[in-house]
């Protein structure tokens, strides 16, 4: 099966280039439905570039915080550097969404840029 998601420039950019390995997600009905072995079509919020991504492995945690104690944060996106903490989700996500469906971490095997 192959999902759609969209993704600001910056995490595109780290997946097409092979360091962000792990897409952070709620665990919400469209969410539960990606499986090892499914692909996802990945479209670039502010170019419309689209790029696809195998998927090796969900994991699902209670929440943020147990994600992020489980993947190292240059493959969860972040620079070297740079400080991992889960409450940067609270950008993209309400504390009460987290709270009702949790974390999902989607394991990416590889990207090929769409023609």
């Amino acid at each position: 099966m192959q999902h759609e998601m969209k993704l600001h420039d910056g995490p595109y950019r780290l997946i097409e280039k092979g360091s962000k390995t792990v897409e952070l997600r709620l665990w919400d009905e469209k969410r539960q439905l990606v499986k090892p072995g499914d692909t996802i079509r990945f479209t670039n919020t502010q170019t419309r570039e689209e790029m696809v991504c195998a998927v090796s492995d969900c994991v699902r945690f209670p929440d943020f915080e147990a994600l992020y104690q489980h993947f190292d944060p240059i493959s969860m996106g972040y620079l070297p550097g740079e400080t991992a903490d889960p409450k940067d989700m609270l950008a993209y996500y309400s504390q009460e969404k987290i709270d009702l469906y949790g974390a999902l971490a989607i394991v990416l095997a590889d990207a090929e840029e769409d023609v």
